[in-house]
């Protein structure tokens, strides 16, 4: 056995760890024979050498190994196991409808999700504002849900990679966390324990996202995609926009009824749209569902039309607990702030670019997220019929809509706002949501 202090001077002096010697090391991490002390250098070590494909490959499958596997066999689903990941953004709801358009395409979605940290909103924080609804399930629960309706949104359990969750809270307190070898192995050990059979990881670029620069998207989104299908599992990246929300809604409540509006057919953003389509394609077309992106494209969208992406997503919060007539009173189980102010530019003119992390900052400021993992969430706050770029604003357009719980509150959203926003004469040159795709399966 390699002691774990040489392990770490390997890595420090630039050299590669093999494969034993990583599994030694995360195993060691795992049981608490390696001290936190030991851990923080090997992560100081792994941000500042980096590593090769084959030691995320080996970090990512020893992760992987440190707690349970779910394994789907015994459940007999009659298709693939497909999950998604994003890194996170601003109004960024796509998983609520993604989950149930892939069901309606015959996946089966057993998504593991998490919470809101910084700008950037959580996914589970959104679902907590359903009535009911069980985030944490137990795993009985979990599966019989998975079978019923096809798809399961729920957070991380304490057995699946408990050697990532040590690991990242020593990242997070030692600047250690925009290491992307040890990113793509954080993610990716989460995805394989929880029995994923093809993944498409949707990485952010811009003002609201944690890589704000295309290089440094490009470069996980390609690490992730290699090394996923390193370890077994089929998996594509795409990179798409954030520089504007993605939703025209941020915050928690509020998103979710803007996910039963996209659902229903009731409203559908654009560029939400646009994204949520392309990911699900990619998906069907890695699990071999589809034909290719294109025929993804026109499944998931025929599930859209047909009503059938809507029933999934009832069944799903049913069977999880929550109110089974969520796609026809939705406004009545969500929690509805008492405070409805318009946010309004200090000049008219065309929307020429927006700030989009101070966007979400806001929605943290308003009680909608939190800075502390401890922190409270108010889920009934936050923001709706946020402008895009290009959008005309004046006396009679809004910027967005406040919901708020005080009218000192909505008062200081309306001031980070104004501020966020950039108003010009002329609108600006739209880009596609989707950036750019770095194909990673077969």
């Amino acid at each position: 056995m390699t002691l774990p202090q040489e392990i770490i001077r390997a890595k420090r002096d630039g050299h590669a760890v093999g494969d034993a010697e990583i599994g030694e090391f995360i195993a060691g991490l795992t049981s608490g024979d390696v001290t936190e002390g030991q851990a923080a250098a090997f992560a100081m070590a792994v941000f500042f050498r980096g590593m090769d494909l084959e030691e995320r490959v080996a970090l990512t499958r020893a992760m992987t190994r440190s707690g349970a596997t779910l394994d789907w066999a015994h459940a007999n689903l009659p298709g693939p196991i497909l999950d998604k990941h994003s890194t996170g953004g601003v109004g960024d709801n796509v998983s609520l409808m993604l989950a149930p358009m892939l069901a309606a395409c015959g996946g089966f979605v057993p998504m593991i999700s998490g919470r809101g940290l910084g700008h950037t909103g959580g996914t589970l924080d959104k679902l907590d504002s359903i009535p009911g609804y069980q985030t944490q399930p137990d795993l009985a629960l979990f599966e019989r849900a998975v079978k019923e309706a096809g798809c399961a949104v729920i957070g991380q359990t304490a057995d699946l990679a408990p050697a990532d969750r040590r690991l990242y809270a020593i990242r997070d307190v030692t600047a250690t966390v925009e290491s992307v070898s040890l990113i793509t192995a954080s993610i990716l050990s989460k995805k394989l324990a929880a029995g994923a059979q093809a993944l498409v990881m949707d990485v952010k670029t811009g003002t609201g996202a944690f890589m704000d620069s295309l290089q440094g998207a490009r470069e996980l989104a390609e690490s992730i995609a290699t090394v996923a299908n390193g370890a077994g599992l089929p998996t594509s990246s795409l990179i798409t926009d954030m520089n504007e929300p993605l939703a025209s809604a941020a915050g928690n409540a509020v998103e979710v009824l803007n996910a039963v509006d996209f659902l229903t057919g009731k409203h559908r953003d654009p560029r939400l749209l646009a994204v949520t389509l392309a990911l699900g394609a990619e998906l069907l077309a890695l699990s071999k569902l589809a034909t290719g992106v294109e025929a993804g494209k026109q499944a998931l969208e025929k599930a859209l039309d047909s009503g059938a992406a809507a029933e999934r997503f009832a069944r799903m919060v049913s069977a999880l607990g929550g109110p089974g007539d969520i796609l026809e009173r939705a406004h009545s189980h969500l929690p509805r702030a008492p405070v409805l102010v318009d946010a309004h530019a200090q000049k008219s003119g065309f929307v020429s670019a927006i700030d989009v992390r101070a966007i979400g900052l806001a929605v943290v400021e308003l009680g909608g997220g939190r800075t502390r993992a401890s922190d409270p969430i108010d889920p009934a706050v936050g923001f709706t019929e946020l402008a895009p770029l290009g959008a005309d604003v004046g006396p009679d357009s809004p910027l967005a809509r406040i919901h708020a719980r005080t009218p000192e509150a909505a008062a200081a959203a309306a001031e980070s706002l104004r501020a966020a926003y950039r108003v010009g004469d002329s609108p600006p040159r739209l880009a596609d949501p989707v950036i750019e795709r770095i194909a990673g399966g077969p």
